[in-house]
């Protein structure tokens, strides 16, 4: 599995393929066209790279690309990311994993950066607020959208159904922290898993990806495990070591050279700890990094942070891209000496950093772990039940993000121990809901493309906010 042979494939130029035969140039092409079409959030990408990678290449299966697919749901980070990663990783080692991730985040970092820029000189504009206004409205509706296609794919019977439901009760009532439900949920399934319960146990039933089951046997890769993913000990104590040194290296040297306090270092600090504790993508993340730096650091103003998302969505790429936007924002706005956009550059650079530099290591770590478990069916059955909780914390977010965009006051209503906020009516915005139902019905009913639904909403944002202007 591991032997590697030479072919010709022009005059003085050779390439290196492994038994398996892909080439490594195959591979950079398929994850640069991944990367191209990563639009939409985790459930569009995960979608994208399962149509490219499983159905139409084939270079593995339904059962393993879920299994990884469940595995990086657990880690901490952009979980479609490390899914390339992974599926580079065992393709064609690690090389081919640090290619298919850069590859995934590179177009969206180049996107963001350029938005950034211009959300810096020009977001006091009302044309550009108008056009985030219309953004809003839209990304909404595709939030939504995620909520059902990753649930469609997750959650296959009640059981599962019962364990998401339980995770948005407990993460938008009860404010319980977003880990202890996520290994709560992992520990029924294994628990489920060892006692043979077959709720836990279904392999079948993932939503849209079930009616074209590719078999693992019948893929590129086929149905073993491949000889890189059995390491000697030594293997992870290496990676742990490179890793912590390139990912920790940068913070310890801006902590020694600017001290507590600089925006740089507590940029770095933050997002390094953002890094390791925040579960769930994205989409999860969202909350925290919003509260953090409007309330505590000031990086971001009030509503900044919706902005920062709207970019994203609409944008190849891993929706925690966003962070590079708080990062940028932060440091724009206490530069020191540095110029206000060099400063800022600097800073969503630090934050994509300290980011995305974790990523690899997770996966380059776990994913031999993983490879040589993976017909463990405790292990299976619990990853699987993280998943469904995972679908409570999506839906957590959307219902935030629906009341923070069509409502200018929330009240905090106490009971029992418990909150929740309920929005004051008087103060909806009748604009936002209007535009916010004609994507929800341009989404669902009609199936119209992400891509056209954003440019419509910023359009009519746009229009809007021009009409609205005062002469």
């Amino acid at each position: 599995m591991n032997k590697i042979e030479t072919i010709d494939t022009a005059p003085g130029k050779q390439t290196t393929v492994p038994d398996h035969g892909v080439s490594f140039d195959e591979a950079l092409r398929v994850w640069a066209r991944v990367a191209a079409l990563s639009f939409g959030g985790p459930a569009g990408q995960i979608a994208v790279m399962h149509r490219i990678i499983v159905e139409e290449k084939r270079w593995i299966g339904d059962t393993r690309f879920l299994h990884a697919l469940n595995y990086c749901t657990l880690l901490p980070g952009p979980e479609a990311q490390q899914l390339a990663i992974y599926i580079g990783w065992l393709m064609h080692k690690t090389k081919g994993g640090l290619v298919a991730g850069i590859l995934f985040v590179l177009p969206g970092a180049l996107a963001i950066m350029a938005l950034s820029w211009i959300y810096a000189i020009f977001g006091n504009v009302g044309a550009v607020q108008a056009l985030f206004f219309g953004l809003k409205a839209a990304v909404l509706a595709i939030v939504l959208e995620a909520v059902l296609r990753i649930g469609r794919r997750a959650l296959k019977n009640n059981v599962l159904i019962g364990l998401a439901a339980a995770a948005f009760i407990a993460l938008s009532i009860f404010q319980a922290p977003f880990p202890l439900v996520v290994f709560g949920a992992g520990l029924i399934g294994y628990v489920g898993g060892r006692a043979g319960w077959s709720a836990f146990l279904a392999s079948g039933g993932h939503g849209k990806f079930a009616s074209k089951q590719v078999e693992d046997i019948d893929t590129v890769l086929g149905d073993g495990v491949p000889e890189h993913a059995r390491p000697p000990a030594s293997w992870s104590l290496k990676v742990a070591a490179v890793g912590a040194l390139i990912w920790g290296g940068p913070v310890l040297v801006l902590m020694l050279l600017l001290g507590q306090g600089n925006v740089f270092t507590d940029i770095s600090i933050f997002f390094s700890k953002m890094a390791m504790v925040t579960f769930g993508g994205a989409y999860a993340v969202l909350s925290y990094v919003a509260q953090q730096a409007v309330e505590h650091y000031g990086w971001l103003k009030p509503g900044e942070m919706l902005d920062g998302l709207g970019m994203a969505e609409t944008t190849p790429g891993p929706l925690i891209m966003v962070t590079q936007f708080v990062g940028f924002m932060g440091a724009y706005r206490a530069p020191g000496s540095l110029n206000p956009l060099l400063a800022g550059t600097l800073g969503g650079l630090l934050t994509t950093w300290v980011t995305f530099v974790p990523c690899f290591l997770w996966i380059l770590l776990g994913a031999p772990f993983m490879e040589t478990m993976r017909n463990n069916k405790a292990l299976s059955a619990a990853l699987s039940a993280i998943t469904a909780a995972v679908v409570g914390v999506i839906l957590n977010l959307a219902v935030w993000f629906a009341l923070h965009v069509l409502f200018a006051q929330l009240h905090e209503v106490h009971f029992y121990g418990a909150s929740v906020d309920v929005p004051v009516l008087s103060s909806v915005n009748l604009a936002s809901l209007l535009l916010t139902l004609g994507a929800i019905i341009a989404v669902f009913r009609y199936k119209v493309g992400m891509l056209t639904v954003l440019a419509g909403c910023s359009a009519i944002g746009l229009l809007y906010g021009l009409a609205a202007a005062p002469l």
